[in-house]
């Protein structure tokens, strides 16, 4: 049986932890169940549902990573959080080369998950548009030039692009609209280097996080005009 530091209660659709967020504390459900699901461009997937005693944020804990998920409450839910120095005790009984092993599996594994979330996003259809884009770098706002772009995400070139992973608070300028749309926004992927005979220009790919309903339906309308036309 786990050693509980607390218990808590979450009431029905309550947000538990959301996919990306910080956090590496461990779960176990008392009573009620919870479900995992990920956002693929504006789409939710649920991954599963899980039940009284399973375990749920251990990747987190292993890993060191963000969230990879979302977990929401089904119900009322009764969870219970597992003390942190137990689990640190536990794990650190194993040996130093199987701990390796195991945040080595953790953060494979999470590098799957943001490829499929990549591929499945690069299903929405995609227009090439040069777009005035601006977002912070260290203490300052840099602007930049969009090279293609989806509902799910677009592709910047630039010759300093950004860590994969980081997080940023895009503005996306669209002509014809005078206030440009923020977006949160994560790197998914970063290229410094010029691909054979121009092919992978340096850059970096922008997948398309938070941003308000409004601006969401003025992008969407925006790629669907160009489409179109």
């Amino acid at each position: 049986m786990f050693t509980l530091a607390s218990e808590e209660t979450y009431s029905n659709g309550q947000i538990i932890f959301r996919e990306e967020s910080p956090g590496d504390w461990v779960y176990v459900i008392l009573s009620g169940s919870v479900e995992i699901s990920k956002m693929i461009g504006k789409k939710k997937f649920v991954l599963e549902v899980l039940k009284e005693g399973d375990v749920f944020g251990e990747l987190s804990f292993i890993g060191g990573i963000k969230r990879t998920a979302t977990a929401t409450a089904v119900g009322e839910v009764t969870a219970g959080i597992i003390d942190r120095d137990s689990l640190d005790q536990e794990f650190n009984k194993l040996s130093s080369d199987f701990r390796s092993i195991l945040v080595t599996v953790v953060r494979r594994f999470k590098t799957m998950i943001d490829r499929v979330i990549d591929f499945s996003a690069r299903t929405e259809e995609r227009v090439t548009k040069s777009l005035s884009v601006s977002y912070p770098d260290k203490n300052s706002f840099l602007k930049a030039y969009t090279g293609n772009i989806s509902g799910g995400g677009l592709f910047i070139k630039t010759s300093t692009p950004l860590p994969k992973g980081e997080t940023i608070l895009l503005k996306l300028q669209l002509p014809g609209i005078s206030d440009p749309l923020k977006i949160k926004c994560s790197v998914a992927w970063a290229n410094k280097k010029e691909g054979t005979k121009g092919a992978n220009p340096p850059g970096m790919g922008i997948k398309f996080g938070e941003m308000s309903d409004r601006d969401r339906q003025t992008l969407q309308n925006y790629i669907k005009t160009i489409i179109q036309s």
